[in-house]
C-alpha cells in the first residue's frame, strides 16, 4: 500500500501553500516515508483539529506505526512529526519528549512551523532510524 489516497490528494490539492513552507514540508516528509518498500500509510483527518498521516511497515510485529505525521490546523498550519521514543535516537536534542503521547506510548516529537531544510533532513533520518527498528533491523539505544 502506498502513502496515497483520494482523500490525501484532496487534502494537499485544498491545501494553499503559504509564505512558512509546512505544505512543502508535509509533501517531503510524506515521499520519503513512502519511498521505502513495504511500508503502508493511512489518512486520518480530524476536520478542524488534525490531519494524521500514520505509517507503519508490512515486517512490524509489536506496533502499527512508527511514524505519525500531524498537520495541526491552526493559522498558519504546522507539522508535529511523532516517533515512539524507544525507536529513535534525538543526538541534536530537537525533539520534545511526550510522555504517553503517540497511541498511549512515551514519544519524542519534532514541530516544525515553518520549512527549514536542515530540520527536515533530520526528521528524514528520524524516519529512517525508526523504520529500521520497525523492521526488527537494529536495537533501540537504551535511554540512562
Amino acid at each position: 500500500m502506498s502513502c496515497s489516497s483520494r482523500e490525501l490528494s484532496d487534502f494537499l490539492a485544498n491545501w494553499p501553500e503559504g509564505p512558512e513552507g509546512s505544505k512543502e514540508a508535509f509533501v517531503r516528509l510524506k515521499d520519503h516515508v513512502a519511498s521505502h518498500p513495504g511500508v503502508r500509510c493511512g489518512f486520518h483527518p480530524r476536520e478542524g483539529i488534525t490531519y494524521s498521516l500514520r505509517a507503519g511497515h508490512e515486517e512490524q510485529q509489536e506496533r502499527s506505526l512508527f511514524v505519525l505525521i500531524d498537520v495541526i490546523e491552526d493559522a498558519p498550519r504546522w507539522l508535529s512529526v511523532c516517533f515512539y521514543a524507544d525507536m529513535i535516537n534525538d543526538p541534536d536534542e530537537l525533539g520534545d519528549f511526550v510522555p504517553e503521547g503517540l497511541l498511549g506510548e512515551d514519544a519524542l516529537c519534532f514541530d516544525l512551523d515553518a520549512y527549514e531544510d536542515s530540520r527536515v533532513l533530520y526528521i528524514q533520518e528520524r524516519i529512517d532510524e525508526a523504520l529500521q527498528r520497525a523492521r526488527g533491523r537494529s536495537r533501540p539505544h537504551q535511554m540512562g
